[in-house]
């Protein structure tokens, strides 16, 4: 009997996410301050914060880091 480890297969992570999500987690891979992508995004810092809470939730995802790492891998 042999075991193999397979990864799991995550649904294309991009298209889980709404535009204003996808556009709030490249500001904040980018850099950017929960305040500076607010701005930028014509928005109030509490709802940036709900979209990257709404992202982590999604995704399963804890970090900053862990955010920034997808948001590169997805080319965003």
């Amino acid at each position: 009997m042999s075991l193999t480890l397979v990864a799991p297969q995550v649904e294309a992570p991009a298209t889980a996410l709404a535009p204003r999500e996808q556009e709030a987690l490249r500001h904040i891979a980018a850099g950017c301050t929960y305040l500076q992508t607010a701005r930028l995004m014509g928005l109030s810092k509490h709802t940036v914060d709900a979209y990257l809470r709404r992202i982590r939730a999604k995704l399963g995802i804890n970090t900053t880091a862990e955010m920034t790492r997808l948001a590169i891998a997805l080319g965003l």
